[in-house]
């Protein structure tokens, strides 16, 4: 799938971040991806991360189902009695397709703001 406004991460980044995710899925369109997510956690908090579908395929429920299902998955991993918090940083514009999904806008009575740091790292050549 091809990279959307994002910086490209490497492949080994890549590789370990799908390999210790709790959940990952894709939507598949004869072979081709056009879409994933993917959940990361621990059992008491969730972070849905990297819900992303080609833009030629946005509007037609993908996105939608991959979260959906990333949610069905974490409720799964909740026991009878429990609780747990299921977050993520929406993308500039698209908070209402989550409002849709039953996430909440924070700050809250119970929440603050969610905080973010990106750490960017050049290569750099030993000679």
């Amino acid at each position: 799938m091809r990279n959307y406004n994002y910086r490209p991460f490497s492949e080994e980044q890549t590789i370990r971040a799908l390999e210790n995710s709790l959940y990952n899925i894709i939507a598949v369109d004869d072979k081709d991806v056009v879409g994933m997510g993917r959940l990361i956690g621990d059992g008491l908090y969730f972070t849905v991360v990297d819900i992303v579908v080609a833009p030629e395929y946005q509007g037609k429920g993908i996105g939608s189902e991959l979260i959906k299902r990333i949610l069905n998955y974490a409720d799964s991993q909740t026991p009878p009695g429990g609780r747990a918090s299921v977050q993520l940083i929406s993308e500039k514009g698209k908070e209402s397709f989550y409002e849709k999904a039953g996430f909440k806008k924070i700050p809250h009575q119970y929440c603050g703001f969610g905080m973010r740091k990106v750490i960017h790292k050049e290569n750099r050549i030993q000679i």
